[in-house]
This record gives structure tokens, C-alpha cells and sequence, in this order.
């Protein structure tokens, strides 16, 4: 998986550059973790999304503590509710519009309900909240004509990961919007329907322990096979690079 090695003032600027421009249409924006990074190793159509992004950013804090190891110098992550509030925030000034895809009904009416209240001159293009399941072509054009239809500036995806990287891919040259950003549970969080872990233990890169002690039966599959299995192949990459150089030098 190709990771951008931004901080959040350089993800909103680009953002609000790709906007502001009107040149990029189509640009979409993977808010990335370390189950993004082994879901990529396993399956080639995420894969694909998340290196075709316009930005893929270090949503995680593993892969914040990975590129120092490699030298690079993050000073924290690009976490997805706040970068989703940051650049609502900047968006009052500027006028820009936003429609949300994903979720349920109920969640998109209590965050666009909470957004009003946070932010009140944003301007609301739209909301859809899709099925269960997958869309049929029919209805997958009707969603696309609605969104068009609304001239957004930016579409926000909470649709978890991989779904949101594929649908941002495959909508990509269908959508004429300069910028989709995929932000999983930053509707549920902003929302109110989940509850949010502290500040201090998201600062401090705790906040996925605080999410499987609330939601254990969803994610304990994520955290408790899928970051083994990321250390894993960064074990892997790191013997397969200490080799080669190896083998350079004799």
C-alpha cells in the first residue's frame, strides 16, 4: 500500500487546493490504518484503490510509528473525524458544499443535525444512506445522478474499509466532484451513535484498545489478527531488504 507521509495541515491544504483548482475531478482521499495495510496484502482490487488515491494518509498510529523507523518525519496521524472537522471548519469561509455517502439513515440525520449546530454556515449539499448490500447498476446510476445533481464540492465515505477505497475507485470518473475523502467511523463518532475515545488516548495511540473493549464482537478480528499479522509482514519486508543489501555489498 503507498502511504503519503503528510501532516494534517498538508492533507487539508491539498484537499482545499484540489477544490479551490476545479482541475481535479475525480481525486479521492484513503484515510489509512494498519487492517488497511494487510487487507491491501491480501486483496488486489483494495490494493489497487488505495495506491490509485490522489492521498493515501496514516490514519493509524502503527504506520505513524513505521515511518519513523524509516526515517520520515510525521509528528502525528491523520486521524479521519478530525480531518473531516478540520476541513468543515475551513469550508464556512470558503463556501464549499458536501454530501455524505454511508451509514444509515438514522446516523446521517443525527450528524447532519450535529453539524449544523458545530458549523452553522456549512453548506449541505446532500445525504444517502446505501443498503446492506451490493447496488444494482440501476440503482448505483440513480445514486450517481443524485450526487451530480447536487454539485458538491467534497463527498465524505463511511462506508469501513475496503468497501470505501473500491466505491471511491470504481466512482471515481463517474462523479463530478473534485474530492471524495473515505472516513469510516467519522460519521458514527461525529454523529454521537459511538462513542468516541479520549483525547488523551488517542494522542497517545490507545485508541484501539478503547475500541474493542466497546466493540469487541466487530473488531476483535482487526486487532487481534489483523495488527498481529501487519507486524508480521513488516518482519517479513524488513529480513527481504536486510538480505538484499546484504547481497549488495558482497
Amino acid at each position: 500500500m503507498r502511504l503519503d507521509l503528510m501532516n494534517m495541515p498538508e492533507v487539508l491544504y491539498s484537499m482545499d487546493n484540489c477544490v479551490s483548482s476545479g482541475r481535479d475531478i475525480g481525486s479521492y482521499v484513503v484515510v489509512a490504518n494498519a487492517n488497511d495495510a494487510v487487507v491491501c496484502c491480501k486483496d488486489e482490487k483494495a490494493r489497487k484503490a488505495s495506491n490509485s488515491s490522489f492521498l493515501t494518509v496514516p490514519d493509524g498510529i502503527s504506520l505513524v510509528i513505521l515511518s519513523r523507523l524509516f526515517g520520515g518525519s510525521l509528528k502525528r496521524r491523520v486521524y479521519g473525524p478530525d480531518l473531516m472537522a478540520g476541513f468543515l471548519k475551513l469550508s464556512e469561509s470558503k463556501g464549499y458544499s458536501h454530501f455524505f455517502y454511508g451509514a444509515t439513515e438514522s446516523t446521517l440525520r443525527l450528524l447532519i443535525d450535529n453539524l449544523k449546530l458545530k458549523f452553522p454556515s456549512l453548506k449541505i449539499a446532500g445525504s444517502y444512506a446505501p443498503p446492506f448490500r451490493p447496488l444494482t447498476k440501476e440503482e448505483d446510476g440513480v445514486v450517481v445522478d443524485i450526487i451530480n445533481k447536487t454539485h458538491p464540492d467534497v463527498v465524505w465515505v463511511g462506508l469501513g474499509c475496503p468497501k470505501q477505497q473500491i466505491w471511491m475507485y470504481e466512482h471515481k470518473d463517474k462523479l463530478r466532484v473534485p474530492v471524495m475523502v473515505g472516513v469510516g467511523a467519522a460519521f458514527d463518532f461525529l454523529a454521537g451513535v459511538k462513542p468516541q475515545a479520549p483525547r488523551w488516548l488517542r494522542d497517545h495511540g490507545f485508541e484501539w484498545l478503547f475500541r474493542l473493549v466497546t466493540e469487541p464482537k466487530r473488531l476483535w478480528r482487526r486487532y487481534l489478527i489483523s495488527y498481529p499479522q501487519f507486524a508480521y509482514y513488516i518482519l517479513v519486508d524488513f529480513v527481504k531488504n536486510r538480505l538484499r543489501s546484504d547481497n549488495i555489498r558482497s
